[in-house]
């Protein structure tokens, strides 16, 4: 008997394969859905999506633009990232820099700020590291240094007071959204957000969308903080589910920031759209929670277009291979694909 059988997923953490992006490229041509396809090549649904999202292009055809999965091109993307893999830890490289301003301000109760700026102008040190980076390296515990230790930083108002006019609501407000939602036994309910990198309007943001049941979450790249952008992104989700959109997406759940100005065009098809009250992100703290995983790797201030797109799906296969006590220990990926296998069984 076959050995696989005694192993579940016998596939997982193991890569595609040239020959698998081969197949996955006739599989599309033949209408072949990302979880058909998943379940031909024993993959999770999400690595075919991400491979075929990695591997698209858009090309001219009788005067219009397709986009069209080539093996070749998600063969070339997986070798060049291979090459460019590995994070390259600073906190090592600039050790000497990290100590000598530790020394400062712990000897002197010098700011940040201070030892960091005189440290520089010293030239002493080759490698060296700017004021925010030894803030982030203060917050994650990796200085002798804490945020006790900086009482000025304790006292600041990060932001200002001010009054603000409340917001329009885009549509139907969460107040009519039906209450067994909020118990999270059906599947099929998400909540949707933006998360930005720098605040320049030329970059790009993360689209992140998060199921409530399963906890499963997609994580996309999208070319602005814009109602087109996040439309042509949630289109290109239907394509990928076809006729089962409306079952795996039953409802969204949004904020009312004006990318999501078009969202509620969804109710045509199936989906019923609602926005929560203005200032609440509470509302959709599943989605906050998530964003919350996705900034221990996307910091403010560093633009999204410096996060190449198989960094982005490798945080979004992170997430989802993360297994939550609240799921009993096990993946969100997991469940959703236990729930995808129910749907299309029906």
């Amino acid at each position: 008997m076959d050995q696989a059988q005694f192993t579940p997923n016998p596939r997982k953490n193991k890569h595609l394969t040239l020959s698998e992006r081969v197949k996955i490229e006739l599989l599309l041509q033949d209408g072949k859905t990302p979880y058909a396809i998943g379940k031909a090549l024993q993959r999770p649904t999400s690595t075919i999506r991400n491979e075929i999202q990695r591997g698209t292009v858009e090309q001219m055809k009788t005067g219009k633009r397709i986009r069209r999965y080539f093996a070749d091109t998600g063969q070339a993307a997986y070798d060049r990232n291979r090459k460019e893999c590995g994070r390259k830890y600073q906190v090592l490289e600039c050790d000497a820099f990290i100590k000598h301003v530790e020394v400062q301000m712990l000897k002197n109760d010098w700011s940040v700020d201070s030892a960091v700026g005189r440290t520089l102008a010293s030239g002493t040190f080759s490698k060296t590291v700017c004021t925010k980076t030894i803030y982030n390296y203060i917050d994650l515990g990796l200085m002798k240094v804490k945020n006790i230790d900086l009482p000025l930083k304790l006292r600041r108002r990060t932001k200002g007071a001010r009054i603000r006019s409340n917001k329009r609501v885009l549509g139907e407000s969460i107040t009519d959204r039906p209450a067994y939602i909020d118990e999270r036994e059906e599947f099929g309910h998400w909540e949707i957000d933006t998360v930005i990198g720098s605040k320049s309007k030329e970059d790009e943001v993360l689209l992140t969308i998060v199921e409530r049941k399963t906890r499963n979450t997609f994580v996309r790249k999208i070319p602005g903080k814009t109602a087109e952008a996040v439309m042509a992104e949630m289109q290109r989700i239907r394509e990928e589910f076809g006729t089962m959109f409306c079952s795996v997406f039953r409802t969204i759940t949004s904020d009312n920031g004006s990318e999501f100005a078009s969202l509620a065009a969804l109710k045509d098809l199936g989906t019923k759209v609602y926005f929560t009250h203005p200032y609440s992100a509470f509302e959709r703290g599943t989605n906050e929670r998530h964003n919350g995983l996705l900034r221990r790797f996307v910091h403010k201030g560093k633009k999204i277009s410096d996060y190449c797109l198989d960094a982005i799906l490798r945080l979004e296969e992170w997430i989802n291979g993360l297994p939550r006590r609240i799921l009993g220990y096990k993946t969100p990926e997991e469940l959703f694909e236990a729930e995808l296998d129910a749907i299309y069984a029906l």
